[in-house]
């Protein structure tokens, strides 16, 4: 799914949530929001320090400054996540078009998928209960193709 927003307004955005949390705007934080944006996907805070470091060996980065730098974005809604429990959470860029996810057990495989008809339901239930429906998340679990056929 493509990014709607440039990247620009993105970086102008995260400059100002550093300025607004008193955190100093660096090249490493820079580079952690770059990745993320550049790479559709979903990465554990190791996929993205390993990323950065295989890209931009000359660049000093801690993996502290990773997960630091995610829970900033995740609190600002840059980022999103997918828990996984004891196994931690996989980010992806949290400014693109609303998804669902389909997450394979075996091998932590992520698709996303979007289907009108599970919108909607989602919006008649909250109408039901009279709840007023901000966000919602969907995670569906189970064995993808591939997995299958390899039993």
């Amino acid at each position: 799914m493509t990014n709607s927003i440039a990247y620009d307004d993105v970086l102008e955005n995260f400059k100002k949530l550093l300025k607004s949390n008193n955190l100093k705007y660096t090249t490493q934080r820079e580079l952690i929001l770059k990745i993320i944006y550049d790479n559709d996907g979903h990465f554990t805070p190791e996929d993205i320090y390993n990323l950065i470091k295989e890209s931009y060996p000359e660049v000093k980065l801690g993996i502290a400054t990773v997960y630091r730098t995610l829970t900033l974005l995740e609190d600002a809604e840059i980022v999103s996540s997918i828990s996984f429990g004891t196994q931690g959470k996989k980010y992806e860029f949290g400014l693109k078009k609303h998804h669902d996810h389909l997450v394979c057990m075996k091998c932590g495989n992520i698709e996303e998928f979007y289907d009108e008809t599970i919108e909607k339901r989602q919006e008649e239930i909250a109408k039901k209960f009279n709840f007023e429906m901000h966000n919602h998340v969907m995670k569906i679990t189970g064995i993808c193709s591939v997995c299958q056929a390899k039993r």
